[in-house]
């Protein structure tokens, strides 16, 4: 359904996927990278009448195909060894490169949506991409929304739940059940902090979900979390933008 664009950044071109058409929607891959699924599930909101955008943020480190995996991730033991060699490409996407990023994705996805508000969705650090956006353009993000998140509360100065006073979009965040990478406490803060900011938002954890639960080119795949995850996005965007739902 979509298009391959190269993006001008101040360091270098980026890949994105572009698919569809109608308000803007900003897709924040997972760590594992810019891949079929990536685009599969940017065509499915695409589908719900939104132009979406999904940014390959690792091109510093690559190309899209550059960064693909080479082993099949959908067995477990895979998915498991694969964790470490993917970890620096998240730890090296620190903010002095994802918020510059960040203004240039959507500006280029202003160039192709309806103009007005847009909603932005991501997955494991895109969840905390995706509080970076809504913090950076508070009065062009109406709708948040971040899934299996790692990290969102980290403890630190930076940590992206203390960006939420900056944000007025309405918010939707889907857990991973017993994450190591967001535990419970965290998820009960990131819901004390959004009351804090007065955010109309839903903070659920999805039973039996492990980490990474939406990306079916994983061995962590739940079809009832993923289609859970793509109902609230849809139900979201629909209130905030104007598209369409199913209900």
């Amino acid at each position: 359904m979509g298009t391959t664009l190269e993006i001008a950044t101040d360091d270098g071109t980026a890949e994105a996927y572009l698919t569809g058409s109608g308000p803007g929607v900003l897709l924040f891959i997972d760590a594992i990278g810019l891949r079929p699924r990536i685009e599969e599930m940017a065509d499915r909101i695409a589908g719900w009448g939104y132009t979406v955008l999904a940014p390959n943020v690792f091109y510093r480190l690559g190309t899209r195909d550059e960064l693909l995996p080479p082993i099949d991730l959908t067995v477990p033991e895979n998915r498991k060894a694969y964790g470490p060699v993917i970890m620096p490409r998240v730890q090296g996407y620190t903010p002095d490169q994802s918020n510059p990023d960040t203004s240039r994705w959507l500006d280029t996805l202003g160039e192709h949506a309806t103009p007005g508000p847009v909603g932005v969705t991501g997955y494991c650090m895109g969840a905390r991409l995706a509080i970076g956006a809504a913090a950076l353009r508070p009065e062009h993000v109406a709708a948040a929304a971040g899934f299996h998140g790692a990290a969102l509360v980290d403890g630190s100065e930076s940590s992206p739940h203390l960006l939420l006073p900056h944000c007025r979009a309405e918010f939707a965040f889907g857990h991973a059940d017993a994450d190591p990478a967001n535990d419970a406490e965290a998820i009960a803060e990131l819901g004390r902090s959004l009351d804090a900011a007065g955010l109309t938002a839903l903070n659920e954890t999805y039973p039996d979900a492990p980490h990474g639960f939406s990306m079916s080119d994983t061995a962590s795949y739940q079809e009832a979390g993923a289609e859970r995850m793509f109902a609230t996005i849809e139900a979201l965007f629909a209130r905030t933008l104007g598209g369409s739902v199913d209900a």
